[in-house]
This record gives structure tokens, C-alpha cells and sequence, in this order.
């Protein structure tokens, strides 16, 4: 699956996938869904407590500084509160969809 529009939409990223679904990622959200390996914890030291949403609301605004592609398969994101490291496949973008539907399907349910 691949997305066949992917631009800004006001304070979050909005995706038109391939079989016409609908994505709408607000930043902060994408910010936590990072899939680097800091972020995912397969470092020595835990990150964690530094990506709650709490602590992106108390500071400035968090937003995305630069994009760029990653061959035909992810987009990598430059976000401002300088983190820069995760790869976000196509796939993964997919798989972590908010949407009612998606969610729903993440928990293991299918949607009708």
C-alpha cells in the first residue's frame, strides 16, 4: 500500500492511500509513533519519559521543520524539537492510522 497524496493540513499530515482510505496524523502523534531505536527502546537508556504528550504541550508548539522521501518505500520527518532519526515506512504510517476504523483494527477487531 501507498500513499498517493501525502501533504500538511494545517497542524497534522493528512494521507490518501493507494485503495483510497484517508489519514489524518496530527504531529505530536506522529512524534510519539516514531520507530526509530531510541524511541522504541533498544537503546541502554530509556527515552520514554521525554515523549508523552504532556511534555510537548508545555513547550513550544511541536512541529515538522522538513521532510524528505526515503526511496519508494518511507518518508523521513525533521521534527523542531530536533529529532530527526526515525524512518517511517509506508507500512508503518499504514499500521498506525488514528482513524475510528484503524484503531479499531489494531485492537484485533475487525471493522464493518
Amino acid at each position: 500500500m501507498h500513499p498517493t497524496t501525502l501533504q500538511r493540513e494545517g497542524t497534522a499530515i493528512r494521507v490518501l492511500w493507494s485503495d483510497g482510505h484517508k489519514s489524518l496524523y496530527p504531529i505530536p502523534y506522529l512524534r510519539l509513533k516514531c520507530p526509530c531505536a531510541v524511541c522504541r527502546g533498544h537503546v541502554p537508556f530509556n527515552y520514554n519519559e521525554k515523549l508523552d504528550l504532556p511534555s510537548f504541550q508545555e513547550g513550544p508548539p511541536l512541529d515538522i521543520a522538513h521532510s524528505e522521501p526515503v526511496g519508494r518505500y518511507a518518508i523521513q520527518f525533521r521534527f523542531t524539537d530536533g529529532h530527526d532519526t526515525g524512518i517511517y515506512s509506508f507500512e508503518h504510517l499504514r499500521k498506525i492510522c488514528p482513524c475510528p476504523d484503524c484503531a479499531v483494527t489494531q485492537v484485533g477487531v475487525a471493522s464493518t
